[in-house]
């Protein structure tokens, strides 16, 4: 009855003697019997479960009895308040006089009323997570999620699912490094797990092209110690100076790896990581090419190491090689081809280092252009033609008007932001053949005739040269 009651009639009872609690109940149902008819008849509705049970709390003092006494209903407001009013008729309880006083008929439902407000009222504060997460970060996120489900084991250790079947694995040394290169869609890593190096990885570097990318911290120097002595290394890249592999950002990560340095450039130096000049920014003069590094034989070997798409062992130089000399082709190199350090003063091409280096040349693929734009959040557009020539360069917010402007029909655009709808319908109408952007956004309908990727999608399969 508590479940679906309405109202709680609530009376006090005083009697002239003592009196107990089934008194009360009996003069109740004896003293109200046939008084308000058949329909309300008090037992007639218990019975119908149309009135509650009648609670009495009685107690007696000084010959006198005093106590109090509810009932609940499941009737209108109408009946229930006949229903109490007929109470008050009670003149007797037991062989005593007795009265009988309604002191209140309570709403069963406004005091849930009052309940549901306030519990609303907290739920407002404090269950609603008030961040909103844009089109970008949803994607980010489920994108992430996805890279980061795939890691695997390789012999109980921590591995991306390329390492069984790519030609060129890099080292490093715990799984959170790994987990930080596949989120950044590198999946050929895996992790030796501590200082004493398994002999599984020690096995497997005998078969592959293999990368050291190490911690810039003691701990790195220790791992690369024993893995040169138990295992085959062709390059050696390290994080810069005092901070880890997993604490580096998409940028670091990238320009570590495309600066890494040849084995047998460092093999015999006492302190390897500092050698690695251009890997971490230091200005400590990277060491001279080896005979193996100016063929560029070795270098392609390791073309799946970093499947970036700015590889600047076949197309322009990343930001990074920059600082160290222009056209470098590891970052860490001279290209005069007489084996002296970039970092070392010398005659270039009748220049000398004092003076200003010369101006980086455009990307020699869509790729490299795709680098240029998007890795550098550049925030700008690029169009290209069929023969990845540039047409235009603009802001991104512009893309719209500068596309609709444009007198030939660019066959890329290179986008450093979000690609709509909008943007792809008028791209299928000029006819655009590929779109390149930093992420896509949904879509309603896709033109089939249009290519379109998002940069962290191309970067996984991103050749060295392409004809554009």
């Amino acid at each position: 009855m508590e479940d679906t009651s309405k109202y709680l009639i609530h009376a006090d009872v005083t009697a002239d003697g003592v009196v107990e609690r089934s008194d009360v109940v009996g003069a109740i149902f004896g003293q109200t019997e046939g008084l308000l008819g058949d329909e309300l008849d008090l037992r007639d509705l218990r019975q119908s479960q149309k009135v509650g049970r009648i609670d009495v709390e009685i107690t007696s003092t000084g010959g006198q009895s005093y106590g109090h006494l509810t009932i609940a209903t499941g009737l209108d407001k109408v009946e229930t308040a006949t229903l109490a009013a007929s109470l008050e008729t009670i003149s007797r309880v037991g062989p005593c006089r007795a009265d009988l006083e309604v002191t209140e008929i309570e709403d069963v439902r406004a005091a849930k009323r009052k309940e549901v407000v306030e519990r609303a009222k907290e739920l407002l504060r404090t269950g609603f997570d008030d961040s909103v997460m844009t089109s970008e970060e949803i994607l980010a996120e489920v994108r992430q999620h996805v890279r980061v489900e795939d890691i695997t084991e390789y012999e109980g250790l921590p591995a991306g699912p390329r390492v069984t079947d790519s030609d060129a694995i890099i080292v490093v040394e715990g799984r959170s490094d790994v987990l930080t290169l596949l989120k950044y869609g590198v999946k050929n890593a895996i992790a030796v797990e501590g200082t004493n190096v398994p002999d599984s990885v020690a096995e497997l570097t005998r078969h592959r092209t293999v990368t050291a990318f190490l911690d810039g911290d003691r701990g790195g120097d220790l791992i690369f110690e024993e893995l040169s002595q138990v295992g085959d290394i062709d390059y050696v890249a390290f994080a810069p100076s005092g901070t880890s592999v997993e604490d580096l950002d998409h940028h670091q990560l990238f320009a570590a790896l495309r600066n890494k340095v040849p084995y047998d450039t460092v093999s015999e130096l006492n302190e390897p990581r500092e050698a690695v000049a251009a890997t971490d920014g230091s200005a400590t003069p990277a060491p001279a090419p080896t005979d193996t590094d100016r063929n560029g034989a070795d270098v392609e070997s390791a073309t799946d190491t970093v499947p970036d798409s700015n590889d600047t062992s076949t197309s322009s130089p990343s930001p990074a090689s920059e600082v160290t000399v222009a056209g470098s082709a590891d970052g860490a190199f001279g290209t005069d081809g007489t084996g002296a350090a970039a970092t070392q003063p010398t005659e270039f091409d009748g220049q000398s280092a004092d003076e200003p280096l010369v101006e980086p040349t455009e990307p020699e693929t869509v790729y490299g252009h795709a680098a240029v734009i998007i890795r550098d959040r550049t925030g700008h557009v690029r169009f290209l033609d069929a023969d990845g020539t540039v047409l235009e360069e603009a802001d991104a917010g512009d893309t719209l008007e500068t596309l609709e402007s444009l007198e030939g029909t660019p066959s890329t655009i290179i986008l450093d932001d979000i690609l709509g709808q909008q943007l792809l319908d008028v791209a299928a109408d000029r006819g655009v053949d590929r779109i390149i952007a930093r992420s896509l956004g949904q879509f309603t309908k896709r033109p089939t005739a249009v290519r379109i990727h998002a940069i962290d999608d191309v970067a996984e399969h991103a050749p060295e040269t392409e004809s554009n």
